[in-house]
């Protein structure tokens, strides 16, 4: 039925009925759900003080907002759902095992490191692999997602492991969750002599939101100060209680520098996962899994660690990784030697994609190289959608009203480039989520894996951005043209370097904070009478300094008689002087005002700009 709503514009008004849109979704798809005329939305936007066009994508409070003034609920559909809902079109199951409890085969677990930095992670995984990964990290920490797969043996049965290597901050909290999500074990690693640091709890509070059972590694026994069992007991507070004192949590005393005791790590691993899951997987369908970590290989092309969660992966397979897809043109083990399959709980190094996926994104394999391309561009699109509605990122949240204001806000443009996309993802959601004040913005304007190239340069030209080059460099002409253009190009090889930069100049955007800072005060003795410059204050100066040109008050009996006077005039016996000590006596001029007593005090101040916390 229709009904005059807003400013007289004629649209249908709802009774209280769901629409579904996703992310992104534009005035157009509104319309569409509810058979209206776009036209007619963008007359109610305005008429709600928001200039918006028909196909431009909107935020999810926009489509709140509209949906609210029409009487109707917008439900957005979560990534998961609409993914799901975008493979049953092509008759594509995921996240399941096909056929019965036949088919399934046992498969290693999938093991997730985690803890504070500094802890020994790394040097763990080290002492794992036999191999020195820490000497190639920049500052010795991890940078990216690598997965890895050891051999063990448990009462003489020879078993697999497969190992996310997840880095160690704050700043990779994202990666971490997501490493988490796509494990069935987590190890804990908590240094003896430091016990239970912040990020232990973070990586914690992580494992225990994927519902992963937790085998704690009790790191740098060897050194001075190891306490083992301050760390059981500190552990006991947060859930996590020792099978020594009765819980169901394997701790295990080791120490990575030396090698004591990985093999005892790598049993409890097992035995946890014996007892607490049930890994089974079907080997003979079409592989299905997660990529972990993604980027760009000059020699290669685009390249994708993937971890196979069910079926098995072969080459010449036509696999979808998020928006990307391609043929399987070459594989490689964790040892950098070529494979022809990969089977359940197998990451390996793909080759053939057409561009970079995401860290974090599922992959799955198709049988025809349509479909695939089917399915990579409606992905595309729905990420391209979203991201244009939020490509502006309040760093605090504010009313609607004060962000429609012209000139409230003020905004810092970054262009991030990187050279695997779990570290840009990682370091574009940190530098989102610092906390600078309500006044700023920071507006990711595009994030790539790759070299900077001349096109950023461009962007960055034309919208007065920063470019970031994570363990990327500009390629070709792009660095001239940079200099040329005097675009400020910034380089790091090490994430939290960049944080911080980026912060420092986003505090630097703020509006200056002033605090008032008092100078001094003087007592009114003597008021002399002139002709010329009114009334002077005759006066002893009691406490700091009064200076010349300061702002200043009078205050007549404790109380302020007159604020935002200037000291015009300062003389000490005949001469003028731009300043008189505690102490000392001398003469004062406020200017035009001339209601100055004997007794009264005048306070002296000045205005400083506060620094930034």
């Amino acid at each position: 039925m229709q009904a005059p709503s807003v400013g007289g514009v004629m649209l249908p008004r709802g009774n209280g009925e769901t629409v579904r849109l996703s992310r992104g979704a534009s005035l157009t798809d509104f319309a569409e759900k509810i058979n209206a005329n776009p036209a007619s939305l963008v007359a109610v936007m305005m008429n709600l003080g928001e200039m918006v066009t028909a196909t431009q994508s909107v935020s999810d409070a926009t489509l709140q907002l509209l949906a609210g003034e029409m009487n109707y609920e917008v439900q957005i559909v979560s990534p998961e759902e609409e993914d799901r809902e975008l493979l049953e079109s092509f008759d594509i199951e995921f996240g399941e095992d096909e056929g019965g409890e036949e088919f399934l085969v046992a498969r290693p677990p999938v093991v997730t490191v985690m803890g504070h930095v500094d802890h020994g992670k790394t040097r763990l995984l080290d002492a794992i692999r036999k191999t020195n990964v820490v000497a190639g990290e920049a500052g010795g920490i991890t940078q990216h997602i690598g997965a890895y797969q050891v051999a063990t043996q448990v009462n003489e049965e020879d078993r697999k492991i497969t190992f996310i290597d997840t880095p160690g901050h704050e700043a990779f909290t994202a990666m971490r969750a997501r490493g988490a999500k796509s494990t069935d074990i987590a190890i804990l690693v908590v240094a003896a002599n430091d016990g239970v640091m912040p990020q232990t709890i973070e990586a914690l509070n992580h494992a225990k939101a994927a519902d992963v059972p937790i085998v704690v590694a009790v790191n740098k026994i060897d050194v001075e100060g190891a306490d083992p069992t301050k760390v059981r007991g500190q552990l006991t507070e947060y859930g996590l209680v020792a099978e020594e004192y009765g819980g169901d949590t394997m701790f295990v005393d080791i120490s990575a520098k030396q090698g004591l005791n990985i093999d005892k790590l790598l049993e409890a691993v097992v035995l946890t996962a014996d007892a607490a899951l049930d890994l089974r997987a079907n080997p003979e369908q079409d592989a299905q899994g997660i990529a972990i970590e993604s980027h760009l290989d000059r020699g290669r092309g685009a390249v994708s660690t993937v971890l196979v969660q069910r079926g098995t992966l072969r080459i010449g397979d036509t696999m979808v990784v998020g928006d990307a897809y391609g043929r399987v043109r070459a594989m490689l083990d964790d040892k950098g030697n070529n494979v022809e399959e990969a089977g359940p709980s197998t990451p390996v190094l793909v080759l053939g994609l057409t561009n970079v996926p995401g860290a974090g994104d599922n992959f799955l394999v198709v049988d025809e190289d349509r479909t695939a391309r089917q399915i990579a561009e409606k992905r595309a699109a729905r990420e391209r959608n979203a991201n244009f509605a939020k490509r502006v990122r309040r760093v605090s949240l504010e009313d609607l009203d004060s962000v429609l204001k012209a000139g409230l806000v003020q905004e810092l443009n970054l262009i991030i480039k990187g050279d695997a996309s779990g570290a840009v993802e990682a370091l574009e959601s940190s530098l989102l989520q610092l906390d600078v004040g309500e006044e700023v913005d920071i507006r990711v304007l595009h994030r790539g894996v790759g070299a900077v190239t001349e096109s950023d340069i461009d962007l960055a030209m034309g919208s007065d951005a920063i470019v970031i080059g994570y363990n990327v460099r500009a390629a070709g002409r792009a660095a001239q043209m940079a200099e040329r253009e005097g675009v400020d190009v910034r380089y790091y090889s090490v994430i939290y370097q960049a944080i911080e930069e980026i912060e420092a100049a986003l505090k630097g955007l703020l509006k200056p904070e002033y605090e008032e800072v008092e100078l001094g005060t003087a007592e009114v003795r003597e008021v002399f009478r002139s002709s010329k410059l009114g009334n002077i204050a005759g006066v002893l100066i009691r406490s700091g300094e009064v200076k010349r040109n300061t702002k200043a008050r009078l205050l007549r009996d404790g109380k302020v008689v007159a604020e935002n006077l200037t000291i015009t005039g300062l003389r000490r016996f005949k001469d003028d002087v731009t300043e008189i000590r505690e102490g000392f006596e001398g003469g004062i001029n406020l200017g035009n005002f001339n209601d100055i007593k004997i007794d009264d005090i005048i306070a002296t101040y000045e205005m400083r700009e506060k620094p930034r916390a």
